[in-house]
């Protein structure tokens, strides 16, 4: 569904110090500097497929959304989706995709959600039964009721952002970009627009794309995850692959019945934090068995899970390996 090869995106920006002596100088001579947004990355992903496009900021993910979703040239390199070279905006193309950034909106300030959808329908044509059809579904998923015909700006970011949603699925793309799409948003409202994303994945086969800081969504949502930084490929696979080769550790949690100190913990392992009654331990893959026994049969542990350690700090480590390496090769 969707072919990168090889994508650069490079921007000459003018450049100079501040001050006015500087902006008078700069209107005769100036100086530019190449900035690389994308440079160089190549990648694949199949019609259906979940995959969470990560990396910090400046790294070059919206470049590339905007890229795939012919909004931007690239420098050089290829880029098909659905056999489609995005930057010609072929009507047919553009009826197949949409692109939602967390940080803009489509709806009109003043006027009910209801009327974006309208204005929706014409612009892509959709037909008066598909498009009652299609907004009584989405409004099924989304529980959207009495909202949408509400002025904007009388609603709440989080029944904004689903609104949004509904109006860039008026015309039922087969490729979805999402640019942080539950950007500030409360904790049970990013479950609700998660839960919406997957079900609409399932029920229509569309391909989705994701970028997120959140990695709460990314596990939530994308079992595959390409990794970007500085404009360059830093990982695609699975996400849990991508776990086991960063942090292939364990984080193994313990409640205990009264508060326990720290130097009862330590002979367990490395301990990452202990408060009253409960300590975390970062432990060896190989050694969980091993610790968990000993653990019951040394402490008054009453509960106790198992799991990997958080994605933020398994993004944190990958991202200081990749600038260690670009330094060493520089």
């Amino acid at each position: 569904m969707i072919q990168v090869r090889d994508l650069t995106k490079h921007y000459r920006v003018h450049k100079r110090p501040p001050g006015l002596a500087a902006a008078v100088k700069s209107l005769f001579s100036r100086e530019y500097t190449t900035v690389k947004a994308v440079d160089g990355i190549t990648f694949d992903i199949k019609a259906g497929e979940r995959v969470g496009f990560l990396g910090p900021n400046g790294a070059g993910k919206t470049t590339t959304l905007k890229t795939l979703a012919g909004l931007l040239h690239p420098s050089t390199g290829e880029v098909r989706v659905d056999g489609h070279v995005p930057q010609k905006r072929e009507s047919a193309y553009l009826k197949k995709i949409m692109l939602v950034m967390g940080q803009k909106q489509q709806l009109l300030w003043d006027l009910p959600p209801a009327e974006t959808f309208e204005m929706n329908r014409a612009i892509y044509d959709v037909s008066r039964a598909d498009f009652v059809r299609r907004m009584k579904e989405l409004g099924d998923l989304l529980e959207l009721g009495d909202l949408v015909n509400k002025p904007t700006r009388q609603l709440s970011l989080g029944e904004r952002m689903k609104c949004e949603l509904a109006a860039a699925l008026v015309h039922g793309p087969r490729v979805l970009f999402l640019d942080e799409p539950t950007i500030g948003l409360d904790v049970s409202m990013q479950v609700v627009m998660r839960d919406f994303i997957r079900r609409y994945n399932e029920q229509t086969g569309a391909t989705l794309i994701l970028t997120s800081h959140y990695m709460d969504d990314v596990a939530a949502l994308c079992p595959r995850v390409i990794v970007i930084d500085k404009g360059t490929l830093s990982f695609d696979g699975k996400l849990d692959e991508l776990v086991k080769q960063v942090r292939p550790d364990k984080r193994v949690t313990l409640r205990f019945s009264q508060p326990v100190s720290k130097e009862q913990v330590e002979p367990l392992g490395h301990v990452v934090s202990c408060e009253g009654a409960q300590a975390v331990l970062q432990v060896s893959h190989d050694q969980v068995n091993a610790v968990v026994g000993r653990a019951l049969s040394s402490l008054p542990v009453v509960d106790l899970n198992v799991e990997n350690p958080p994605l933020e700090e398994v993004m944190s480590e990958l991202f200081a390996r990749s600038r260690a390496e670009r330094e060493e090769a520089a």
